[in-house]
Protein backbone atom coordinates (compact mmCIF):
# COMPACT_ATOMS: atom_id res chain seq x y z
CA UNK A 1 0.00 0.00 0.00
CA UNK A 2 1.53 3.61 -0.91
CA UNK A 3 0.52 6.41 1.31
CA UNK A 4 0.28 9.60 -0.90
CA UNK A 5 -1.06 12.15 2.20
CA UNK A 6 -1.99 11.92 5.75
CA UNK A 7 -3.34 14.55 7.99
CA UNK A 8 -4.49 13.38 11.41
CA UNK A 9 -4.95 16.10 14.52
CA UNK A 10 -4.56 15.84 17.60
CA UNK A 11 -8.55 15.00 18.51
CA UNK A 12 -7.86 12.35 16.07
CA UNK A 13 -10.01 13.83 13.23
CA UNK A 14 -8.66 13.98 10.00
CA UNK A 15 -7.83 12.12 6.72
CA UNK A 16 -5.07 9.48 4.74
CA UNK A 17 -4.94 8.92 1.16
CA UNK A 18 -3.87 5.15 -0.16
CA UNK A 19 -3.23 3.72 -3.05
CA UNK A 20 -3.72 -0.30 -3.12
CA UNK A 21 -0.86 -1.44 -5.47
CA UNK A 22 -1.37 -5.75 -4.29
CA UNK A 23 -3.92 -8.06 -3.24
CA UNK A 24 -3.41 -7.86 0.16
CA UNK A 25 -3.50 -4.01 0.43
CA UNK A 26 -7.55 -4.23 -0.47
CA UNK A 27 -7.82 -6.56 2.71
CA UNK A 28 -6.40 -3.74 4.53
CA UNK A 29 -8.48 -1.39 2.86
CA UNK A 30 -11.50 -3.43 3.73
CA UNK A 31 -10.37 -3.01 7.47
CA UNK A 32 -9.52 0.30 7.30
CA UNK A 33 -13.12 1.52 5.86
CA UNK A 34 -16.13 1.43 8.62
CA UNK A 35 -19.91 2.59 7.72
CA UNK A 36 -20.06 6.14 8.58
CA UNK A 37 -17.06 7.03 7.19
CA UNK A 38 -16.52 9.08 3.87
CA UNK A 39 -14.40 7.77 0.83
CA UNK A 40 -13.42 10.10 -2.14
CA UNK A 41 -12.29 8.39 -5.48
CA UNK A 42 -12.97 8.25 -9.01
CA UNK A 43 -15.93 6.70 -10.54
CA UNK A 44 -17.50 5.68 -13.64
CA UNK A 45 -21.54 6.93 -13.88
CA UNK A 46 -24.39 6.95 -16.31
CA UNK A 47 -25.38 9.91 -17.14
CA UNK A 48 -28.54 10.62 -18.91
CA UNK A 49 -28.95 13.74 -21.42
CA UNK A 50 -32.38 14.79 -22.63
CA UNK A 51 -32.47 16.47 -26.01
CA UNK A 52 -34.99 19.39 -27.26
CA UNK A 53 -36.74 17.01 -29.02
CA UNK A 54 -37.24 15.06 -25.72
CA UNK A 55 -35.54 12.00 -26.48
CA UNK A 56 -32.58 11.15 -23.87
CA UNK A 57 -29.44 9.55 -24.56
CA UNK A 58 -27.25 8.35 -21.92
CA UNK A 59 -23.30 8.13 -21.56
CA UNK A 60 -21.02 7.19 -19.27
CA UNK A 61 -18.41 10.01 -17.67
CA UNK A 62 -15.22 9.35 -15.05
CA UNK A 63 -15.54 11.59 -12.06
CA UNK A 64 -14.63 12.14 -8.71
CA UNK A 65 -16.83 11.38 -5.84
CA UNK A 66 -16.87 11.70 -2.19
CA UNK A 67 -19.59 9.20 -0.16
CA UNK A 68 -20.96 8.49 2.94
CA UNK A 69 -20.26 4.47 3.69
CA UNK A 70 -23.29 2.78 4.40
CA UNK A 71 -22.49 -0.69 3.25
CA UNK A 72 -19.24 -2.19 2.23
CA UNK A 73 -18.64 -5.41 0.28
CA UNK A 74 -15.19 -7.15 -0.48
CA UNK A 75 -15.37 -9.28 -3.53
CA UNK A 76 -12.13 -11.45 -2.78
CA UNK A 77 -12.38 -13.36 -6.00
CA UNK A 78 -12.25 -10.02 -8.40
CA UNK A 79 -10.43 -8.23 -5.62
CA UNK A 80 -12.49 -4.99 -5.79
CA UNK A 81 -13.95 -3.02 -2.77
CA UNK A 82 -17.62 -2.18 -3.30
CA UNK A 83 -18.81 0.78 -1.61
CA UNK A 84 -22.43 2.29 -0.97
CA UNK A 85 -23.31 5.47 0.30
CA UNK A 86 -24.88 8.67 -0.50
CA UNK A 87 -23.20 11.50 -2.70
CA UNK A 88 -22.40 14.45 0.20
CA UNK A 89 -20.16 17.09 -2.12
CA UNK A 90 -21.58 19.32 -5.23
CA UNK A 91 -21.16 17.28 -8.08
CA UNK A 92 -21.99 18.46 -11.89
CA UNK A 93 -23.09 14.98 -12.92
CA UNK A 94 -24.45 13.47 -9.21
CA UNK A 95 -27.55 15.38 -7.29
CA UNK A 96 -26.17 15.45 -3.43
CA UNK A 97 -28.04 12.96 -1.17
CA UNK A 98 -28.36 10.23 -4.38
CA UNK A 99 -26.80 6.59 -3.99
CA UNK A 100 -23.82 5.69 -5.45
CA UNK A 101 -21.52 2.41 -5.65
CA UNK A 102 -17.81 3.53 -5.45
CA UNK A 103 -15.51 0.65 -6.69
CA UNK A 104 -11.80 0.66 -5.00
CA UNK A 105 -9.44 -1.42 -7.08
CA UNK A 106 -5.81 -1.75 -7.53
CA UNK A 107 -3.65 1.03 -8.54
CA UNK A 108 -6.85 3.48 -7.93
CA UNK A 109 -6.31 5.80 -5.34
CA UNK A 110 -8.78 6.63 -2.45
CA UNK A 111 -9.10 9.52 0.19
CA UNK A 112 -10.61 8.07 3.66
CA UNK A 113 -11.72 10.34 6.19
CA UNK A 114 -13.05 9.23 10.20
CA UNK A 115 -15.10 10.94 12.40
CA UNK A 116 -12.70 9.48 14.78
CA UNK A 117 -8.93 7.74 14.17
CA UNK A 118 -7.97 5.03 16.51
CA UNK A 119 -5.05 3.27 17.47
CA UNK A 120 -5.90 -0.02 15.54
CA UNK A 121 -6.66 1.99 12.52
CA UNK A 122 -3.48 3.93 12.46
CA UNK A 123 -1.64 0.57 13.17
CA UNK A 124 -3.54 -1.15 10.25
CA UNK A 125 -1.84 1.80 7.95
CA UNK A 126 1.36 1.78 9.72
CA UNK A 127 1.37 -2.37 8.66
CA UNK A 128 -0.30 -1.50 5.40
CA UNK A 129 2.32 0.88 3.85
CA UNK A 130 5.31 -0.28 5.28
CA UNK A 131 7.09 -3.03 4.26
CA UNK A 132 9.25 -4.17 6.82
CA UNK A 133 6.28 -4.61 8.94
CA UNK A 134 5.04 -7.73 6.01
CA UNK A 135 8.49 -8.93 5.24
CA UNK A 136 7.73 -12.43 7.37
CA UNK A 137 10.64 -14.09 5.76
CA UNK A 138 13.99 -13.16 5.93
CA UNK A 139 17.04 -14.23 3.81
CA UNK A 140 21.28 -14.31 3.72
CA UNK A 141 22.57 -15.50 0.34
CA UNK A 142 26.78 -15.89 1.16
CA UNK A 143 29.47 -17.25 0.10
CA UNK A 144 32.60 -17.69 1.19
CA UNK A 145 33.80 -13.42 1.98
CA UNK A 146 29.83 -11.87 0.49
CA UNK A 147 26.89 -12.37 1.61
CA UNK A 148 23.23 -10.43 1.15
CA UNK A 149 20.89 -9.77 3.94
CA UNK A 150 17.07 -9.34 2.23
CA UNK A 151 14.04 -9.08 3.92
CA UNK A 152 11.29 -10.69 1.82
CA UNK A 153 7.66 -9.28 1.14
CA UNK A 154 4.64 -10.12 -0.89
CA UNK A 155 5.96 -7.87 -3.67
CA UNK A 156 9.69 -7.30 -2.94
CA UNK A 157 13.08 -8.16 -1.68
CA UNK A 158 15.13 -5.42 0.47
CA UNK A 159 18.38 -5.93 0.57
CA UNK A 160 19.24 -4.52 4.56
CA UNK A 161 22.58 -5.12 4.33
CA UNK A 162 25.62 -6.14 1.80
CA UNK A 163 28.91 -7.74 3.26
CA UNK A 164 32.10 -7.99 1.79
CA UNK A 165 35.08 -9.52 3.50
CA UNK A 166 38.43 -10.24 1.50
CA UNK A 167 39.35 -13.59 3.08
CA UNK A 168 42.62 -14.58 3.30
CA UNK A 169 43.41 -18.09 0.95
CA UNK A 170 44.95 -21.30 2.60
CA UNK A 171 48.28 -21.76 2.50
CA UNK A 172 50.39 -25.25 2.63
CA UNK A 173 51.14 -25.30 6.23
CA UNK A 174 49.16 -22.63 7.99
CA UNK A 175 45.40 -22.12 7.92
CA UNK A 176 45.57 -19.68 10.47
CA UNK A 177 44.88 -16.20 8.61
CA UNK A 178 42.07 -18.25 6.51
CA UNK A 179 39.96 -19.11 9.40
CA UNK A 180 40.72 -15.75 11.25
CA UNK A 181 39.00 -14.09 8.16
CA UNK A 182 35.90 -16.51 7.76
CA UNK A 183 35.70 -15.59 11.76
CA UNK A 184 35.27 -11.81 10.66
CA UNK A 185 32.93 -12.41 7.85
CA UNK A 186 30.88 -14.64 10.01
CA UNK A 187 30.77 -12.02 13.20
CA UNK A 188 29.80 -9.49 10.30
CA UNK A 189 26.52 -11.32 8.94
CA UNK A 190 25.79 -12.43 12.60
CA UNK A 191 25.53 -8.75 13.69
CA UNK A 192 23.99 -7.87 10.80
CA UNK A 193 20.91 -10.26 10.98
CA UNK A 194 20.23 -9.24 14.66
CA UNK A 195 20.67 -5.30 13.53
CA UNK A 196 17.95 -5.78 10.65
CA UNK A 197 16.40 -9.47 11.47
CA UNK A 198 13.31 -8.01 13.16
CA UNK A 199 12.05 -11.75 14.88
CA UNK A 200 8.79 -10.26 16.23
CA UNK A 201 7.66 -10.17 12.25
CA UNK A 202 9.95 -12.87 10.66
CA UNK A 203 8.97 -16.11 10.93
CA UNK A 204 11.48 -17.54 9.01
CA UNK A 205 15.22 -17.11 8.44
CA UNK A 206 16.72 -18.94 5.14
CA UNK A 207 20.28 -19.05 4.84
CA UNK A 208 21.47 -20.17 1.30
CA UNK A 209 24.78 -20.92 -0.27
CA UNK A 210 26.88 -22.88 -2.45
CA UNK A 211 28.68 -26.04 -0.47
CA UNK A 212 29.00 -25.80 2.98
CA UNK A 213 29.06 -22.05 3.94
CA UNK A 214 25.56 -22.02 5.06
CA UNK A 215 26.02 -25.18 7.24
CA UNK A 216 29.25 -23.66 8.85
CA UNK A 217 28.36 -20.28 9.43
CA UNK A 218 24.85 -21.72 11.36
CA UNK A 219 27.72 -23.85 12.89
CA UNK A 220 29.44 -20.27 14.07
CA UNK A 221 26.57 -18.07 15.02
CA UNK A 222 24.70 -21.04 17.68
CA UNK A 223 28.47 -21.30 19.22
CA UNK A 224 28.36 -17.55 19.57
CA UNK A 225 25.15 -17.64 20.70
CA UNK A 226 25.93 -20.04 23.53
CA UNK A 227 29.00 -17.98 24.31
CA UNK A 228 27.88 -14.48 24.13
CA UNK A 229 24.32 -15.28 25.70
CA UNK A 230 22.17 -13.80 22.63
CA UNK A 231 19.00 -14.74 23.45
CA UNK A 232 17.26 -13.33 20.32
CA UNK A 233 19.26 -15.85 18.17
CA UNK A 234 18.37 -19.23 20.74
CA UNK A 235 14.74 -17.92 21.43
CA UNK A 236 14.12 -18.39 17.56
CA UNK A 237 16.60 -21.13 16.51
CA UNK A 238 13.82 -23.61 14.87
CA UNK A 239 12.92 -20.33 12.03
CA UNK A 240 16.45 -20.67 10.48
CA UNK A 241 16.26 -22.73 7.42
CA UNK A 242 19.69 -23.84 5.40
CA UNK A 243 19.10 -24.29 1.87
CA UNK A 244 21.35 -24.38 -1.39
CA UNK A 245 21.88 -21.14 -3.98
CA UNK A 246 24.53 -21.22 -6.47
CA UNK A 247 26.41 -18.14 -5.19
CA UNK A 248 25.93 -15.43 -2.41
CA UNK A 249 24.80 -12.81 -5.37
CA UNK A 250 21.06 -11.42 -4.51
CA UNK A 251 20.29 -13.02 -7.67
CA UNK A 252 20.67 -16.54 -6.09
CA UNK A 253 17.68 -15.58 -4.20
CA UNK A 254 15.22 -16.36 -7.34
CA UNK A 255 16.21 -20.13 -7.44
CA UNK A 256 16.13 -20.48 -3.79
CA UNK A 257 12.29 -19.27 -3.27
CA UNK A 258 11.96 -21.45 -5.82
CA UNK A 259 12.67 -24.85 -3.95
CA UNK A 260 9.54 -26.00 -2.79
CA UNK A 261 10.76 -26.96 0.68
CA UNK A 262 11.21 -23.26 1.26
CA UNK A 263 7.41 -22.55 -0.57
CA UNK A 264 5.86 -24.48 2.06
CA UNK A 265 7.63 -23.21 4.56
CA UNK A 266 7.08 -19.61 3.73
CA UNK A 267 3.19 -20.55 3.29
CA UNK A 268 3.25 -21.62 6.88
CA UNK A 269 4.69 -18.44 8.04
CA UNK A 270 2.01 -16.08 7.87
CA UNK A 271 0.03 -16.66 10.63
CA UNK A 272 2.37 -19.11 12.47
CA UNK A 273 2.52 -16.77 15.89
CA UNK A 274 -1.44 -16.77 16.13
CA UNK A 275 -1.62 -20.27 14.85
CA UNK A 276 0.67 -20.61 17.88
CA UNK A 277 -1.15 -18.65 20.47
CA UNK A 278 -4.40 -20.53 19.37
CA UNK A 279 -2.64 -24.29 20.51
CA UNK A 280 -0.73 -22.74 23.82
CA UNK A 281 -4.83 -21.34 24.57
CA UNK A 282 -6.34 -24.77 23.74
CA UNK A 283 -3.63 -26.50 25.73
CA UNK A 284 -3.97 -24.25 28.94
CA UNK A 285 -8.12 -24.58 28.60
CA UNK A 286 -7.48 -28.55 29.02
CA UNK A 287 -4.77 -28.10 31.68
CA UNK A 288 -5.23 -25.09 33.58
CA UNK A 289 -8.73 -23.61 33.03
CA UNK A 290 -8.56 -21.03 35.12
CA UNK A 291 -5.75 -19.56 32.77
CA UNK A 292 -7.73 -19.21 30.11
CA UNK A 293 -10.97 -17.59 29.26
CA UNK A 294 -13.38 -16.38 26.18
CA UNK A 295 -15.72 -14.26 25.16
CA UNK A 296 -16.54 -10.66 25.91
CA UNK A 297 -17.36 -10.33 29.37
CA UNK A 298 -14.71 -13.18 31.06
CA UNK A 299 -11.86 -11.21 28.49
CA UNK A 300 -13.13 -7.60 29.78
CA UNK A 301 -12.52 -8.83 33.59
CA UNK A 302 -9.60 -10.36 33.27
CA UNK A 303 -7.95 -7.05 31.71
CA UNK A 304 -9.52 -5.29 34.66
CA UNK A 305 -7.34 -7.32 36.64
CA UNK A 306 -4.51 -6.50 34.36
CA UNK A 307 -4.23 -10.56 33.81
CA UNK A 308 -4.21 -10.85 30.36
CA UNK A 309 -0.57 -12.08 29.29
CA UNK A 310 -1.76 -12.97 25.78
CA UNK A 311 -5.10 -11.45 24.24
CA UNK A 312 -5.78 -13.13 21.03
CA UNK A 313 -8.18 -11.18 19.05
CA UNK A 314 -10.30 -11.36 15.55
CA UNK A 315 -9.40 -8.71 13.17
CA UNK A 316 -13.90 -8.84 12.38
CA UNK A 317 -14.33 -7.68 16.05
CA UNK A 318 -13.12 -3.60 14.53
CA UNK A 319 -15.18 -3.69 11.26
CA UNK A 320 -18.64 -4.17 13.63
CA UNK A 321 -21.16 -1.17 12.92
CA UNK A 322 -21.70 -0.28 16.78
CA UNK A 323 -18.97 2.78 17.07
CA UNK A 324 -18.93 2.17 21.19
CA UNK A 325 -18.73 -1.39 20.89
CA UNK A 326 -15.63 -1.02 18.45
CA UNK A 327 -14.40 1.44 21.26
CA UNK A 328 -14.58 -1.11 23.50
CA UNK A 329 -12.19 -3.33 21.60
CA UNK A 330 -9.41 -0.51 20.86
CA UNK A 331 -9.73 0.14 24.13
CA UNK A 332 -9.22 -3.65 25.68
CA UNK A 333 -6.15 -3.54 23.23
CA UNK A 334 -4.58 -0.61 24.65
CA UNK A 335 -5.22 -1.62 28.31
CA UNK A 336 -3.66 -5.50 27.40
CA UNK A 337 -0.62 -3.66 25.92
CA UNK A 338 -0.17 -0.95 28.88
CA UNK A 339 -0.03 -3.59 30.92
CA UNK A 340 2.59 -5.13 29.20
CA UNK A 341 0.33 -8.01 27.69
CA UNK A 342 0.74 -9.24 24.05
CA UNK A 343 -2.37 -8.72 21.33
CA UNK A 344 -2.42 -11.12 18.46
CA UNK A 345 -4.83 -9.87 16.00
CA UNK A 346 -5.93 -12.85 13.67
CA UNK A 347 -7.02 -12.35 10.18
CA UNK A 348 -10.41 -13.83 9.70
CA UNK A 349 -9.26 -15.18 6.23
CA UNK A 350 -7.10 -17.34 7.84
CA UNK A 351 -8.15 -20.23 9.05
CA UNK A 352 -6.71 -19.87 12.84
CA UNK A 353 -8.91 -16.83 12.61
CA UNK A 354 -11.89 -19.01 11.45
CA UNK A 355 -10.86 -21.36 14.72
CA UNK A 356 -11.06 -18.34 17.00
CA UNK A 357 -14.52 -16.85 15.61
CA UNK A 358 -15.65 -20.17 17.24
CA UNK A 359 -14.80 -18.97 20.09
CA UNK A 360 -16.51 -15.43 20.03
CA UNK A 361 -13.59 -13.72 18.26
CA UNK A 362 -12.22 -12.88 21.28
CA UNK A 363 -10.05 -15.00 23.89
CA UNK A 364 -7.47 -15.03 26.52
CA UNK A 365 -4.16 -16.55 28.42
CA UNK A 366 -3.78 -15.06 31.42
CA UNK A 367 -0.54 -14.83 33.65
CA UNK A 368 -2.36 -16.08 36.44
CA UNK A 369 -5.11 -17.88 37.37
CA UNK A 370 -8.71 -16.34 37.70
CA UNK A 371 -10.84 -19.25 39.05
CA UNK A 372 -13.70 -16.74 40.51
CA UNK A 373 -14.40 -16.17 36.46
CA UNK A 374 -15.53 -19.76 36.27
CA UNK A 375 -17.33 -19.66 38.97
CA UNK A 376 -19.65 -16.27 37.64
CA UNK A 377 -20.68 -18.79 34.82
CA UNK A 378 -22.65 -20.58 37.14
CA UNK A 379 -24.23 -17.87 38.30
CA UNK A 380 -24.69 -15.81 35.11
CA UNK A 381 -24.66 -18.05 32.21
CA UNK A 382 -23.25 -16.01 28.82
CA UNK A 383 -23.88 -17.48 25.76
CA UNK A 384 -20.81 -18.36 23.85
CA UNK A 385 -18.70 -17.09 26.50
CA UNK A 386 -16.96 -19.74 28.58
CA UNK A 387 -14.01 -20.05 30.52
CA UNK A 388 -11.69 -23.13 31.57
CA UNK A 389 -13.92 -26.54 32.32
CA UNK A 390 -17.06 -25.39 31.20
CA UNK A 391 -15.84 -25.00 27.39
CA UNK A 392 -16.60 -27.45 24.94
CA UNK A 393 -14.70 -25.43 22.10
CA UNK A 394 -12.64 -28.85 21.82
Amino acid sequence: MKLLGKYVDKGMQGNVTLMPEESEDMWHAYNLISEGDSVRSTTIRKVQNETATGSSTSNRVRTTLTIAVESIDFDTQACVLRLKGRNIEENQYVKMGAYHTLDLELNRKFELRKPEWDTIALERIEMACDPTHSADVAAVVMQEGLAHVCLITASMTLVRSKIEVSIPRKRKGSVQQHEKGLAKFYEQVMQSILRHVNFDVVKCVLIASPGFVRDQFYDYMFQQAVKMDYKLLLDNKSKFMLVHASSGFKHSLKEVLQDPAVVSKMSDTKAAGEVKALEVFYMMLQCEPAKAFYGKKHVLRASESQAIETLLISDNLFRCQDVNLRKEYVNLVESVRDAGGEVKIFSSMHISGEQLAQLTGIAAILRFPMPELEDSDDDEDEDGAAGGGDSDSD
